[in-house]
């Protein structure tokens, strides 16, 4: 688990298009990352 201020570690997701993302690739810029449990689950 992530507390405040940390940094996040290294990942591989698909985008809106299916294309792999790294959080590498933003190096240097700004990114906001939103973290959410998936809709109508439990906890």
């Amino acid at each position: 688990m992530l507390k405040i201020g940390e940094k996040a570690p290294e990942f591989n997701l698909p985008d809106a298009y299916g294309n792999m993302r790294t959080l590498s690739e933003f190096s240097g810029k700004k990114l906001v990352l939103f973290f959410f449990p998936k809709a109508s689950t439990p906890g």
